[in-house]
């Protein structure tokens, strides 16, 4: 009865410990448009995380195009869709079946180039549209840590003039939604962008775009990546007690 005991207690707690450890592994979704989807940032954002605590971080998603990328050890996974609006995935509740398939701890959006591209409604349609999916990825995770970029330039003149006027609003309305569970940070992927230089086709990054994107969302979700592991860190000491 002994034995038979202390192997059942042996294999609870094998059990426990291997649950706490898949707890623990962060989970990263790269959300937003074929910005998100067709380029080569979030293979060279993951090369950089290997040097950091954050190497086995998880990228989620149902994405998993190579994209040409000449990397094949980098974790594919994202929910970048090529041609999709914001005001579309927000109004069709598609954000919600994403995350319930793959959820996250942290995540990424860079979104509203469709929308300004196609003439689709305006700033405040557009902000409309991110306030719900914000509550999406709330809903899914109410401590969800979340990085929303105020998007790269692109090459069409008059489609531009509306990406500047989102962008602009959006650190008002980032600050009118942030909370201390589940903070937003917004990160300038706009300044510095060249939309002559630093775009393969007048909409997407080249290589030298996606250093540069890569390099803005760096320290963002470094600092996303510590607030949600302390997080994770306190849960476990909770579980423990």
């Amino acid at each position: 009865m002994v034995n038979i005991t202390s192997a059942l207690l042996c294999t609870v707690l094998a059990a426990t410990a291997a649950a706490q450890s898949a707890n623990s592994t962060l989970r990263y979704m790269p959300f937003g448009d074929s910005i998100t989807e067709i380029i080569c940032w979030r293979s060279k954002l993951w090369q950089k995380l290997q040097g950091t605590p954050y190497a086995s971080v998880n990228f989620v998603g149902s994405g998993k195009t190579e994209n040409n990328c000449k990397d094949a050890t980098y974790d594919r996974d994202n929910e970048g869709h090529s041609g999709f609006l914001a005001v579309d995935i927000a109004n069709k509740g598609q954000l919600d079946g994403w995350l319930k398939t793959n959820p996250a701890d942290v995540i990424t959006m860079h979104l509203g180039t469709n929308d300004a591209a196609r003439g689709s409604g305006g700033t405040a349609e557009i902000l409309a549209a991110f306030t719900k999916l914000v509550a999406s990825m709330r809903k899914s995770n109410p401590k969800m840590k979340i990085v929303v970029a105020q998007i790269i330039p692109i090459s069409i003149a008059a489609s531009n003039t509306k990406i500047v006027a989102l962008n602009a609003a959006i650190p008002a309305w980032a600050q009118g939604l942030n909370t201390t569970e589940s903070p937003i940070w917004v990160v300038d992927q706009y300044a510095g962008f060249s939309a002559s230089a630093d775009l393969r086709d007048g909409v997407h990054p080249n290589d030298k775009g996606d250093v540069k994107m890569m390099n803005v969302w760096y320290p963002a979700l470094i600092r996303a990546f510590d607030a949600a592991a302390k997080e994770k860190a306190k849960r476990g000491l909770e579980f423990e007690a």
